[in-house]
């Protein structure tokens, strides 16, 4: 068996990329497409920190994620061999982790910030999609979800923004953006201009992949 068509998503926090995604996978069956997560393999570190430490811990560099364990599902699934890893959740002592059983499929899409970074995980990839948003607008994104999902303050968020986000975003994605095959502009809040796009890159795939 073909190893799977590798898309790798990669954009900044406030992005868009869940609802990219969303909008993407509607799509395919379950049968046809896999997704991975960054957000899954980051290392668990609440439990050493007081909350304190933990608003001025930058979970925005590589070294807070598995980047190995990462790395070796990636190959399961490249190798169509079932996953299962604990979901992260972000530091929420309240949310019970759920364990995700991720079956491989012909199409395997690897999402997150330093998926391009990462060029044990780079090369793998088939086709590489970009997501850009301008800086106002992934803040107003970022601030809704953290306050709103996370329970995070409004100087939490806007302290990580300015030393954390916007610095790792410059750092670790913004440099890989000209070696993307696609570059998703997404500052839009109507849903129709996302829909647009991933009817446009999903019917080429189901051509390409399933002769559709």
């Amino acid at each position: 068996m073909n190893k799977p068509y590798i898309i790798g998503i990669a954009g900044g926090s406030g992005s868009g990329k869940t609802f990219f995604l969303k909008c993407f996978l509607e799509h395919f069956s379950a049968d046809e497409v896999c997704l991975v997560s960054q957000d899954d393999y980051y290392i668990p570190v609440a439990h050493t920190m007081t909350a304190e430490e933990n608003k001025h811990y930058n979970f925005d560099l590589p070294r807070t994620i598995d980047r190995e364990h990462f790395h070796q599902d990636i190959l399961s699934l490249m190798n169509y061999q079932t996953i299962h890893k604990q979901e992260y959740t972000f530091n929420n002592p309240n949310a019970v982790p759920k364990t995700l059983e991720i079956k491989p499929a012909p199409i395997l899409i690897v999402e997150g910030l330093f998926i391009l970074h990462f060029k044990d995980i780079a090369e793998k990839l088939d086709l590489k999609i970009f997501l850009e948003t301008d800086e106002d607008v992934a803040l107003k994104r970022r601030l809704k979800r953290d306050l709103e999902e996370r329970g995070y303050s409004n100087d939490d968020v806007m302290y990580k923004w300015h030393h954390h986000v916007v610095p790792a975003y410059k750092e670790y994605l913004l440099p890989y953006r000209e070696s993307c095959d696609k570059i998703v502009i997404n500052n839009t809040q109507v849903a129709d201009d996302i829909i647009r796009i991933t009817d446009e890159i999903s019917e080429q795939l189901r051509h390409k992949l399933f002769n559709e």
